[in-house]
């Protein structure tokens, strides 16, 4: 018996749930302004995580905010300098126009807690070095002091993360308080699947499944019309596939450091890379990938460019160079075809 639908990518997962809430949805809402259709208690499951990222031209998923966020979160920040400048409208959730409060996940996951010197992430996995068949990794994110907090703009939609070493592969179900499916499920996906790969690189395991279980799964009003694109799309279009590499054996919060110190170079426009010049910087591979992803980023955001240099795209995989093609016109291959 399978416990959730199981399915090859996330774009699968996304297009199920995206249907199930626009036609077959249990309830209509309207929670503090936000009208929406929603379902309760839904989930899936991804065998392989790696297959975080969808492939539909009407969606514009965009991969640059997908990876910063994943790398705000396991940096353990909190900050809107560095992700209102991938996503300005999330100066809308900050209280203080500082830092965000309950969705800064990673704030809560890599920074210890009061009286402890070691991170809750920490704990997990020492944790389940010495006891691999453990029930107890799990790592909460929700708090209820949040509820204390009078018209509180950020309360984490995050439950929390439990992980599981089974058979030497490492299992991961995430349990989310709510989330909006058209917004918020595929940069969630992405961040909490590249968590469970950075832990699974940690402990030196194979990465096992992924399962999302939803408590309020919902499609906002005011997103009805991008949603009904999106699923006209997935009906008449010829799926796209492309591969998604697997995170390095040899990543560690000092890889991390690394790859956010070109960051934030890029970000305040200190640095110009060419796709040499981040070829011959000491980062693997994969991670030489994301920041191609902040320059092309930089050269939008600072460069203004009619078109981002073909070097740095062409340096791009297949897959991400599809996904910038489709959101910015600055990406799109000469004459327009993609």
């Amino acid at each position: 018996m399978l416990i959730a639908p199981t399915y090859h990518s996330v774009e699968g997962a996304y297009l199920a749930l995206l249907k199930l809430a626009s036609y077959d949805y249990e309830h209509r809402i309207d929670a503090r302004g936000n009208r929406a259709r929603e379902v309760i208690g839904v989930g899936f499951r991804l065998p392989d995580p790696r297959q975080r990222l969808p492939y539909l031209a009407a969606r514009k998923a965009n991969p640059v905010f997908q990876y910063a966020e994943a790398l705000w979160y396991l940096s353990g920040r909190r900050d809107l300098e560095m992700i209102g400048y991938y996503a300005p409208s999330m100066h809308a959730n900050s209280a203080d126009g500082i830092s965000l409060g309950g969705s800064a996940y990673g704030h809560t996951l890599f920074n210890p807690a009061d009286g402890d010197t070691l991170s809750p992430f920490d704990r997990v996995l020492e944790l389940l070095r010495t006891e691999t068949d453990s029930k107890r990794g799990y790592l909460p994110v929700f708090s209820a002091a949040e509820l204390a907090i009078a018209d509180n703009p950020d309360m984490a939609c995050l439950a929390g993360l439990h992980l599981l070493v089974r058979d030497g592969r490492l299992h991961m179900v995430c349990h989310m308080r709510a989330n909006d499916l058209d917004c918020g499920l595929l940069s969630d996906v992405f961040s909490f699947t590249v968590i469970q790969e950075y832990a699974a690189v940690q402990l030196g395991l194979e990465l096992g499944s992924y399962t999302h279980v939803i408590g309020s799964a919902h499609v906002n009003e005011v997103n009805a019309e991008r949603v009904e694109r999106v699923l006209y799309e997935a009906q008449v279009r010829r799926p796209q596939y492309f591969p998604f590499p697997s995170m390095p054996a040899e990543t560690t919060p000092a890889t991390v450091a690394q790859v956010l110190e070109h960051e934030e170079l890029l970000r305040a426009n200190k640095a110009h890379y060419s796709a040499d010049d981040i070829a011959g910087l000491d980062v693997d591979a994969y991670w030489q990938q994301v920041l191609l992803l902040f320059e092309v980023y930089r050269q939008i955001s600072h460069d203004e460019v009619p078109a981002v240099s073909p070097d740095v795209l062409a340096a791009l995989l297949p897959g991400l160079r599809w996904l910038l093609g489709h959101r910015w016109a600055a990406c799109a291959p000469a004459g327009g075809a993609r």
